[in-house]
């Protein structure tokens, strides 16, 4: 079965890089949808504007959109995730984040702090990036192989190399959560916060014991570099 990506939008420009990651996931062999988390009711026509403009930005018009009414955008996104099935929600990182860098805002913290579902975040500036995901890295949990399957899972997809390489800076960093989460559940430590903050490139953060699965077309080809 097809992972399911919701998208969390509302035409800001780091919810621009979340559209471009999720389109990076998109095209790996996931299903994605896009949210509009409201505290008030959109007017029709503002609401239009907003859908034609993603539309666009994700290159496909068909693309299921939820709008949501709630005074809390993360407890609006947590809701809808668990109601639709959503195994991953991605977001842009906070408005204030420089471009290159990455920095969970409010909503994706909620997330981060016992949600169910993984939580992807794209650095600033992610809409301008065009490469490839050439290298993916993970940073497992210990007595959990859920990163380290997610990684591998995605780049059979996408014919990416794992590396598990800290002198090196993969084009995507898969993060396990602590091993004192429950099963099915997000909780990062500080040591995973510092890592997301400074890694400089798109993140995923796995529920404890519960990894991503990307479908291979092919046999996978990639290798590990170990570093002892």
């Amino acid at each position: 079965m097809a992972t399911n990506i919701i998208v969390s939008y509302d035409n800001t420009e780091n919810d621009r890089d979340a559209l471009a990651l999720g389109r990076r996931l998109r095209d790996a062999g996931a299903n994605v949808s896009l949210a509009y988390v409201r505290h008030i009711q959109l007017e029709a026509a503002d609401r239009e504007a907003l859908e034609e403009s993603d539309a666009e930005l994700l290159g496909d018009r068909d693309v299921p959109r939820h709008v949501v009414i709630d005074a809390s955008t993360g407890e609006g996104l947590l809701a809808l995730a668990e109601r639709e099935g959503a195994d991953v929600v991605v977001f842009g990182s906070d408005y204030r984040t420089a471009t290159g860098s990455v920095q969970p805002g409010n909503s994706a913290h909620r997330l981060l702090d016992g949600g169910r579902t993984a939580v992807a975040i794209a650095p600033a500036g992610f809409r301008d990036n065009t490469a490839d995901l050439a290298t993916i890295g993970f940073i497992p949990s210990a007595g959990d192989s859920s990163a380290e399957d997610t990684a591998r899972s995605l780049a059979a997809r996408t014919g990416a190399v794992v590396i598990r390489d800290d002198s090196r800076t993969p084009d995507l960093l898969v993060v396990g959560s602590r091993p004192e989460a429950r099963d099915g559940h997000v909780l990062i430590s500080a040591a995973a916060e510092y890592a997301i903050e400074t890694s400089g490139c798109p993140v995923v953060v796995v529920p404890h014991a519960r990894a991503l699965t990307f479908a291979p077309t092919q046999a996978p080809t990639q290798t590990e570099t170990r570093v002892n």
